[in-house]
């Protein structure tokens, strides 16, 4: 029987969970779920100066709302150095690693040297045959594994293919420093073994460890995990992804108004895809994604392209679950405690009721909790500067025409409010639009909103008269 798919996430606390990172977990988790597999999570919190709590705490946050939700237990990597030095010291006594005493102005020494010759700098071994009864008085050493110097260390990538690396480059690297601390290089083949993890897929600058990790990994005897080295995301304009291009925190999509089911959507088809589906569900990509699928080039990141997913998730979300989304997400839009404050049953029945018409044009959360705006407003309505000038003398006329309809209807409806509209309209020898603007700009304070018979159904007979009638008088 195969062993079970394994995967792992493992972000450095130094900051928010940024899109790339919130990508790479995407794909981990997709493929332990393809697979019936477990994604793990490690936080690797060993630069204690700029790891934080709070960036743990969003890191964790970030993932929960994208629905990312990993097994077990988060694993702190700092709690794990005794068992990093551990496998160190064992290194030692298997004769795959040595104490290293050189100190550091040996070690300027080797690299002004290899710079004056032209060569890349590397440490050059003077350690690595010595007797350890050579070892200075009252120098703590580093430990560094012995690399095999010739030859090659192959890769084989489920991503980027067999990638080879001449072991000449790959000189006798530092796995425990002098203070006792473990390096990254070597804290993260520890872990990684102890978690069971049998496929590791992160951003592909992380190539290069790959090798000097496989070296790691042999020398102890362990089975090299499996590996897919994915590559970075750039801006649309083809550079290094930055703020500008969309490299900040998930928190910030959310604030944005993004749904997390179209982010990871999006996020999946940068740089993976399944035939021309453009829009998938999280089922349709768990059941779809093949690490093996994912492009060698680096994908693009285009807001225009996530507003257009995020729209037609929108659209195709049901009407309960948009309302519960955007009840869930009113803490982080901008003037979003302002209607949290308002919503009462009432008010979210009526929500309910506008959302065929809201969500039709709403690319984001904020849109669609802007465009609502309306119905937590109260008389008399303040009008924007357009909806203002709109309401002249000849405006408000036609709306005294129209509320007199209006108010001979007696069966509310957004049919016989129109029936009664579109009279109006014939007797005045005016178009509908020039009787329907007015009445707009009476009921919402804007020029632009949901179909205005669906606004006078969802207001109710009593708030559209007396919204009409502040505006007239």
């Amino acid at each position: 029987m195969s062993k079970p798919i394994i995967t792992r996430f493992a972000p450095s606390p130094t900051g928010y969970l940024h899109i790339g990172g919130a990508r790479t977990a995407l794909f981990n988790w997709l493929f332990a779920k393809h697979t019936r597999g477990k994604m793990l999570l490690r936080i690797e919190d060993t630069d204690r100066e700029r790891s934080t709590e709070a960036a743990t705490a969003a890191i964790l946050d970030g993932l929960k709302w994208l629905g990312l939700h990993w097994d077990g237990e988060a694993i702190s990597q700092f709690e794990r150095a005794p068992r990093h030095r551990e496998v160190a010291e064992e290194l030692v006594a298997k004769g795959e690693a040595y104490r290293c005493y050189a100190t550091p102005a040996e070690l300027d020494e080797m690299r002004e040297k290899a710079k004056a010759e032209g060569r890349p700098p590397r440490y050059d071994g003077r350690w690595r045959d010595r007797d350890p009864s050579e070892a200075p008085a009252g120098v703590k050493p580093a430990i560094r594994i012995k690399a095999p110097r010739d030859g090659e260390t192959i890769v084989q990538d489920h991503v980027q293919g067999e990638v080879r690396f001449p072991n000449k480059d790959l000189d006798d690297f530092i796995i425990l420093r002098s203070d006792g601390n473990p390096t990254y290089m070597h804290a993260v083949v520890v872990d990684d073994h102890d978690m069971g993890v049998t496929h590791i897929i992160r951003g592909d600058d992380h190539l290069t460890n790959a090798a000097r990790q496989t070296i790691i990994y042999r020398a102890m005897g362990w089975d090299v995990p499996e590996m897919a080295h994915i590559p970075l995301i750039h801006g649309a304009d083809g550079a290094k992804l930055s703020k500008r291009h969309g490299a900040l925190g998930v928190e910030a999509y959310r604030e944005m108004g993004y749904l997390p089911e179209a982010l990871c959507n999006y996020l999946a088809r940068l740089g993976w895809s399944h035939g021309d589906d453009e829009i998938m569900t999280v089922e349709e990509m768990v059941r779809w994604f093949e690490i093996g699928d994912v492009n060698k080039g680096a994908a693009r990141f285009d807001f225009a392209k996530l507003e257009a997913v995020n729209g037609v998730h929108i659209r195709r979300m049901e009407d309960e679950k948009l309302v519960q989304a955007l009840v869930d997400t009113l803490p982080f839009l901008p003037g979003g405690t302002v209607l949290q404050e308002k919503l009462t049953l009432e008010k979210r029945a009526q929500w309910l009721a506008a959302m065929p018409g809201l969500k039709e044009r709403a690319k984001t959360l904020v849109e669609l909790a802007d465009s609502s705006a309306y119905l937590f407003a109260t008389r008399p309505l303040t009008l924007d500067e357009k909806a203002a000038q709109l309401l002249d003398a000849d405006a408000r006329g036609v709306l005294a025409k129209a509320h007199a309809a209006l108010t001979a209807v007696s069966d509310w409806s957004a049919a016989r409010t129109e029936a009664a509209v579109r009279k109006v309209a014939e007797e005045t020898g005016l178009k509908l639009g020039k009787v329907a603007q007015p009445l707009r700009a009476a009921l919402t304070g804007r020029t632009t909103s949901p179909g205005v018979f669906d606004v006078l159904d969802v207001l109710g007979r009593e708030e559209s008269l007396g919204r009409i009638a502040d505006q007239i008088d």
